[in-house]
């Protein structure tokens, strides 16, 4: 897959989840085609109907850019806003990773340096464990 362009990464699989699955252990998130975009959306929104609860991840150049990703991800699925854990964070200056959990309602952004960009969004379901799973990482701009 080294050579491959992403869009070539996200060519249809025999997985479920073919898109999804492409992005497995990627660094970063691929640029996208509209086309490409408008697939994951909807193959996105399907899986996370398996669980009830959340977990997210967003690695961003910046605080104000994952706060802001991670709102865009709440209006789009109808999740609860989370609240900041630290209130402040929001300042950090370089790059950033955000973590936001539903089951305690809040988020935290840490500073940090070398990640990649994206979002990577955990499903959680307590009665069914198997269907937990995380996908990603997504492109920040994608909802």
């Amino acid at each position: 897959m080294e050579n491959e362009s992403p869009s070539a990464a996200l060519a249809p699989a025999a997985s479920p989840t073919p898109q999804l699955t492409a992005l497995r252990g990627a660094r970063t998130a691929p640029e996208l085609t509209p086309a490409e975009r408008q697939a994951l959306r909807a193959e996105l929104e399907q899986v996370l109907k398996r669980c009830p609860w959340f977990t997210i991840g967003v690695m961003a150049p910046s605080a104000g850019e994952a706060l802001e990703t991670l709102r865009r991800c709440e209006r789009a699925f109808g999740w609860s806003a989370l609240a900041a854990a630290d209130p402040g964070a929001d300042r950090i200056e370089g790059g950033v990773f955000l973590k936001g959990n539903q089951q305690t309602g809040s988020y935290r952004i840490r500073q940090e340096q070398g990640l990649g960009v994206g979002v990577l969004i955990s499903g959680q379901n307590a009665e069914q464990p198997d269907l937990a799973e995380t996908w990603g990482p997504l492109p920040l701009d994608l909802l």
